[in-house]
């Protein structure tokens, strides 16, 4: 097999023209045949360079709105001969067919038609077929062809050209089918999620997750393990979609407490006033409104000032100068907002180990996604939780009713269980967490843990008492046996949120009763493994 093989004939047919002409240009000046079709070879003709249609090669015009015009031998032929086998070589000879030497193709904008919305008939109108047919083909006879997918490897070819004398070497040929293979897949990908959703499976027989690479990461969540972080080429606001301010690149542990975080305050609507999470470990250590923002941060702050330490901060309104300042006063890694004003930018700058991310608005948290974990052999896949209650969900299930504030702090406290660890026990006051119990495997132990911080924060914020007492506890699934909401009834919780539907249910509401607390049902659980 040869190593070295040099590059004569390229078929170029793309959808994105970024580069381009700029690119066949370089080409054409080494003496490089360009074949084309349809608009590409219309924008490189435009632009002063001889171009060959692919009609006048294989003898056929394109037809049928273009869905016909690659899919013919003299192009796969060319594509796909062994260049070192006789029998290739003679059978080229005698059908007339010319090898290919390099194929550029990017494929119809599919997933960007997906993107914007656009009816069935328009997706089924952008699905490529002949794009990813002579990829493959290209791909595969990698020993002789390049094949370049994406326009960032149009300077990697030609820089490979430079250093070669016109030719390219085996190991770049193997990188560019790798990536070609890779793309094909994400694309059938996005074909077939996008048309599992328009045909409502559920559950398809197969079912592919695909992303492009958009960092390489130092290690993972320890040093030892080699991690990168992937796009998967959503448009929902976020850490993936973020502008970078300022700071050293995002950790992988930062990434998945950024996105927790954000995901969490998203849960909050603006136009109601601000909001602000502090995550640690990918756990809320701190939640709060407020009537600014830097009121909300600073409730939430005083949930956990310990915890709050190193942790992410995410503000459902654009950052203030007022809020930033409040935030520099202790070590935060990464702040993620909708945006920042100027002068906050500027507070935040002498921080140079902080990372200020905005994305220009939030996450829908009610818009249907999908969420999937790997497992020993396989993964698992469900719709992600975008569960929601309102004071109409909720059942009343003691003898007494909650005030109306106690039902905004029901609330409030079940929104933020949602996104904690289960066993989650959260304990909310004045539309503040002032305790949260997290990831444990009794839910006694998250009651008792979440009372054990709200003393932690009488302590540091100097208050005369646990600010659990007067609270409203929410419990991320139901209790199966009474203990756990004693123990909250003990830190002082006047009302309790829970989905109900234990055995034992009414022993618990005996409890409750017993105590003089309220308690509500929702009927819906917030598990979170």
């Amino acid at each position: 097999m040869t190593d070295l093989v040099p590059l004569s004939r390229a078929l170029i047919s793309v959808s994105d023209k970024t580069g381009l002409v700029e690119f066949a240009q370089a080409l054409a000046a080494r003496g490089v045949e360009i074949l084309s079709t349809g608009g590409t070879a219309l924008a490189l003709r435009k632009a002063g360079l001889h171009v060959t249609d692919v009609a006048d090669v294989t003898g056929f015009p394109e037809m049928m709105d273009g869905r016909v015009k690659t899919l013919h031998p003299k192009v796969h032929g060319g594509l796909l001969a062994l260049r070192d086998v006789a029998e290739h070589r003679a059978a080229m000879e005698a059908h007339g067919i010319q090898p290919i030497d390099l194929l550029v193709v990017n494929l119809y904008p599919f997933e960007e038609t997906v993107a914007k919305g656009a009816a069935y008939d328009e997706c089924i109108e952008n699905i490529d077929i002949g794009g990813p047919a002579m990829i493959r083909a290209a791909a595969k006879n990698h020993a002789f062809v390049n094949v370049v997918v994406d326009v960032e490897d149009y300077t990697a070819l030609l820089a490979e050209l430079d250093a070669n004398d016109d030719r390219t070497t085996m190991a770049f040929r193997q990188r560019l089918a790798q990536i070609a293979y890779a793309r094909t897949a994400a694309y059938d990908a996005a074909v077939s999620t996008w048309m599992a959703g328009a045909i409502g499976e559920a559950t398809p027989r197969r079912r592919a997750f695909a992303g492009t690479l958009a960092q390489t990461m130092r290690y993972g969540e320890n040093p030892h393990q080699k991690a990168a972080f992937y796009h998967d080429g959503s448009a929902r606001p976020g850490v993936a979609t973020t502008t970078q301010h300022q700071g050293k690149e995002l950790s992988y542990n930062n990434i998945n407490d950024t996105d927790a975080a954000f995901e969490l305050v998203a849960e909050f609507d603006p136009e109601a006033g601000p909001a602000c999470a502090i995550i640690k470990h990918a756990n809320p250590c701190g939640v709060a409104k407020g009537a600014t923002l830097a009121e909300a941060y600073s409730k939430a702050f005083d949930c956990d000032r310990t915890s709050a330490f190193g942790g992410i901060v995410a503000l459902n309104q654009p950052l203030d100068a007022e809020t930033a300042q409040e935030i520099v006063k202790i070590f935060t890694e990464v702040v993620i907002a909708p945006a920042a004003s100027d002068e906050a930018k500027a507070i935040f700058a002498a921080k140079k180990n902080l990372r200020l991310l905005t994305t220009g608005a939030l996450p829908d948290p009610r818009a249907a996604r999908v969420a999937w974990k790997q497992v020993a052999g396989g993964f698992l896949v469900q719709d992600h939780d975008i569960g929601h209650v309102g004071p109409a969900d909720l059942k009343v299930a003691t003898k007494r009713a909650p005030t109306e504030s106690e039902l905004a702090d029901l609330l409030f406290a079940w929104t933020v269980a949602k996104h904690v660890k289960s066993n989650a026990i959260v304990y909310a006051r004045d539309g503040a967490t002032v305790g949260v119990g997290a990831g444990q495997m009794s839910r006694v132990d998250s009651a008792l843990i979440a009372a054990k911080k709200a003393e932690r924060m009488a302590e540091a914020i100097g208050l005369p008492e646990s600010p659990a007492k007067g609270s409203a506890v929410a419990s991320d699934a139901f209790f199966p046996f009474a203990d756990g909401l004693l123990e909250a009834i003990a830190a002082g919780a006047t009302c309790v949120i829970q989905p109900g539907g234990s055995m034992r249910d009414d022993e618990v509401i005996a409890a409750a009763d017993k105590a003089g607390i309220a308690m509500v049902l929702t009927g819906q659980r917030h598990f979170r493994h």
